[in-house]
C-alpha cells in the first residue's frame, strides 16, 4: 500500500528530517534500537564486517552497531545533513566510522559491504525508488552479503494511518511483501527470513526481514541417521 498523500520532494523530505532530529534526540537509544541490534546480530554481524546503515538519522542504531564492530568499517548515510552532523558528534570516538549525506539515489563508495542495515527507513523511501535502491546495493555488496530490513508491520501501519495520522512521518508507506520481493529479486537478493514481532503493541507492529545476495549453494549434506532418528522421535512428542 502506498502513501495516500502526494509524495514530497527531496527538499521537503530533507527539511522534515532536519527538524525530526530533535525528536530523535529526545527519544535517545531505546528498546526499538536495541531490538534491531539483536536482530542484526542474529543475521550474522561480526566484529570485522564492513557495514552500511541507510537512514542512520542521528546515529543511535549506528552507535550500537559500532560498539560491536571493533575491526570492521562502518558507513552511515542519511538524507538529512543536520542529522548526519549529530551522528558524527555522537560517534566521534569511533575511528572506523564514516557518515555521509545521501538519499542513496547516486551513492558511490569504494567498499563492498558485508552487511546493509535499513532500520525503519524503507517505508519512508517511495516504493517507486526501491528497485533502483537495491540495484545500487547490488553494486556495493558481494555474494553472501546480508541485508537487515526493519519496517512497521503493514496492517499496524494501516491502522495507525486511520487512528493516529498525526504520528506518521512525511512519507510513511505500508509495504507489501510482494512489492518488496519483486524489487529485491532482480538485483540478486533472496529472502532468508521474515519475522513479525510485537514491540509497542500486543500484536505484531514491526517486521524484521533478512535478505542475502545470491551465491552458489551446496554441497548439500544429508543428516546422519542418528540425527534424523532423534528429530523424528522429538516430532512425536
Amino acid at each position: 500500500m502506498k502513501n495516500e498523500t502526494p509524495l514530497a520532494s527531496k527538499k521537503q523530505v530533507e527539511d522534515f528530517y532536519n527538524n525530526f532530529k530533535e525528536h530523535q534526540k529526545k527519544l535517545g537509544i531505546n528498546i526499538r534500537h536495541r531490538t534491531i541490534l539483536k536482530n542484526i546480530k542474529k543475521a550474522g554481524l561480526s566484529k570485522d564486517m564492513n557495514v552500511l546503515e541507510i537512514g542512520c538519522g542521528i546515529g543511535t542504531v549506528s552507535h550500537l552497531i559500532l560498539r560491536n564492530l571493533s575491526e570492521g568499517r562502518f558507513v552511515g548515510v542519511d538524507i538529512s545533513s543536520e542529522s548526519i552532523a549529530q551522528a558524527k558528534q555522537l560517534n566521534a570516538r569511533f575511528r572506523n566510522a564514516e557518515f555521509l549525506v545521501s538519499d542513496m539515489s547516486d551513492f558511490k563508495h569504494v567498499l563492498k559491504f558485508d552487511m546493509v542495515v535499513l532500520p525503519d527507513v524503507l517505508e519512508h523511501i517511495p516504493v517507486e525508488q526501491h528497485a533502483h535502491l537495491f540495484s545500487v546495493l547490488k553494486e556495493h555488496t558481494h555474494a553472501g552479503s546480508v541485508i537487515l530490513i526493519n519496517i512497521p508491520e503493514p496492517n499496524c501501519l494501516n491502522w495507525a494511518r486511520q487512528q493516529h495520522p498525526e504520528k506518521l512521518q512525511i512519507i510513511d508507506q505500508s509495504l507489501s511483501m510482494q512489492d518488496l520481493l519483486n524489487n529485491v529479486y532482480p538485483s540478486d537478493f533472496e529472502l532468508v527470513s521474515l519475522q513479525p514481532y510485537a514491540l509497542q503493541y500486543t500484536d505484531a507492529d514491526y517486521v524484521s526481514i533478512v535478505l542475502r545476495r545470491k551465491h552458489p549453494k551446496g554441497p548439500y549434506q544429508l543428516k546422519t541417521k542418528l540425527r534424523l532418528g532423534k528429530e523424528n522421535l522429538l516430532s512425536k512428542l
